[in-house]
């Protein structure tokens, strides 16, 4: 398959960009010094009957290199309009899974991304005594 995908999402992100007023921000550096930030708005639907938050608009900003970018743009894609439960269980998987081909070396900028959105969910969280 290649890096299609990576050069892609780095070429045209989803996604990139901070939200006005977020409900909450999660910000994270990884081991390479990459930094990464997302940006979350919490809304209200109904599933199964039962009134649940959810992902209603995510956004990211990133100093980081290409894999970086693609990462947090492809788990935008992955999260918006998911339930908070829907959104904990994404994983590195599913992450590589949308990217396509990583090279084994830059994995740890899903790790990055990953720890970026949980901390974001964690803060949303302790705001709301979740």
């Amino acid at each position: 398959m290649g890096i299609e995908k990576i050069i892609e999402y780095y070429k045209n992100p989803k996604n990139r960009g901070k939200i006005e007023n977020p409900d909450a921000i999660g910000e994270e550096i990884g081991s390479c010094g990459d930094t990464m930030a997302f940006f979350v708005k919490i809304g209200k639907k109904k599933v199964d009957g039962k009134e649940v938050d959810y992902i209603k608009d995510i956004k990211f900003d990133t100093l980081g290199c290409a894999v970086a970018v693609a990462s947090a743009s492809a788990t935008t894609e992955l999260v918006k309009g998911k339930t908070i439960p829907e959104a904990k269980k994404i994983s590195e998987q599913d992450i590589a899974k949308k990217l396509g081909d990583i090279p084994e070396a830059k994995f740890h900028c899903i790790d990055l991304t990953l720890g970026t959105l949980r901390n974001t969910i964690n803060n949303w969280e302790k705001k709301n005594k979740k």
